[in-house]
């Protein structure tokens, strides 16, 4: 894309930031997300910028979580660019309505490296046990950041509930019904699953303090820079899931598909940053929980994001096997409890 191409709304945002279309050497449209638009900015004299704005309003249908989720994003850049060693963006210039309910746009500088998923394979097993160890350490520190309320700080739900088991209610609550309005075919009916979350809500009394969790940790949100061999982790990115609530639930998509208490190096890195990777059956639980709200997230919002039927296909495949095993797992802990 030329320069020359740059979309008003986006030349509006980057002017905004004290930068005109003339500044700009470069410009590209990012790809790898599925609900903000993205573009990469090189200006003339070597700052590098990602620019991000939410879809047009005539867009259509979202999720309910999905209200004003650059909001959310631009409270956890902020939450995380005190914490040492934390890589994340450093945002330049945030873009509100004109009542100021709602942010339209973003300007943050560039994290360096490609997405981890695109260097994995070539890894390795001595710098990926390092770079896992590290990204725990990572997480750790973002853990510690505390929030002044429960959930989405777009407060998609209405006024914050005082405590994380009527938060996590609204927020699983909001996603079934999503399910039933898209008629997003389950593994199990909506009313069987909301049984299992009211069933294991007790547990979730258990979370006291509102930590920054980002929810979406996967591979494609992790950046990677440098030489092969002495790869560093570079970034921590596109934090639009993310909420203030247990820290239990990042653990979720750092091992998308997989089993956490698995990884041994991500844990070490945690436990030596403070992170608590004790694994009682209050953890266990709540992980399964948390598993079982992602990939209903996984599964509902490939209707109204229009996914391809090949797109689709692979998402109940997976999703859909891990929700079950998911709900499988919490009821039998459910069953052992006293």
């Amino acid at each position: 894309m030329s320069p020359a191409d740059l979309d008003p709304e986006f030349a509006a945002l980057l002017a905004a930031a004290a930068s005109a279309p003339a500044d700009v050497a470069e410009c590209a449209p990012l790809s790898g997300g599925t609900y903000n638009s993205l573009l990469r900015v090189v200006l003339q004299d070597g700052r590098r910028y990602v620019l991000k704005r939410p879809p047009a309003a005539d867009r259509g249908s979202t999720l309910r979580y999905e209200h004003d989720l650059l909001r959310g994003e631009t409270e956890y850049y902020r939450a995380a660019r005190d914490l040492r060693g934390v890589p994340v963006p450093r945002l330049i210039h945030v873009e509100s309505d004109a009542d100021r309910s709602v942010v339209t746009g973003l300007v943050m500088t560039e994290c360096p490296g490609v997405p981890w998923h695109q260097a994995d394979a070539s890894l390795e097993p001595g710098e990926r046990a390092r770079l896992r160890a590290r990204l725990g350490g990572v997480v750790a520190r973002l853990h510690t950041a505390t929030g002044p309320e429960f959930g989405y700080p777009a407060r998609p739900f209405g006024p914050p509930a005082a405590d994380w088991p009527s938060t996590f209610a609204a927020m699983t609550a909001a996603v079934l019904n999503d399910a039933v309005r898209y008629g997003v075919r389950l593994p199990r009916p909506a009313e069987r699953v909301r049984e299992v979350f009211t069933a294991a809500g007790d547990v979730l009394a258990d979370v006291t303090r509102p930590a920054l969790v980002h929810f979406d940790l996967w591979q494609g949100n992790l950046l990677l820079d440098g030489a092969p061999g002495a790869r560093f982790l570079s970034g921590v990115v596109d934090a639009e899931r993310m909420f203030w609530g247990d820290p239990v639930a990042d653990l979720v998509s750092l091992a998308l598909f997989g089993d956490i208490e698995r990884d041994d190096d991500f844990l070490t890195g945690y436990a030596e940053a403070g992170g608590d990777a004790t694994f009682t059956d209050s953890v266990r639980l709540r992980l399964h929980l948390y598993r079982c709200y992602l990939y209903l997230i996984m599964l509902v919002e490939v209707v109204p994001r229009r996914f391809s039927r090949e797109q689709r296909a692979w998402t109940r495949r997976h999703a859909g096997r891990c929700l079950e095993e998911s709900l499988d797992a919490a009821e039998s802990a459910l069953g052992g409890r006293p």
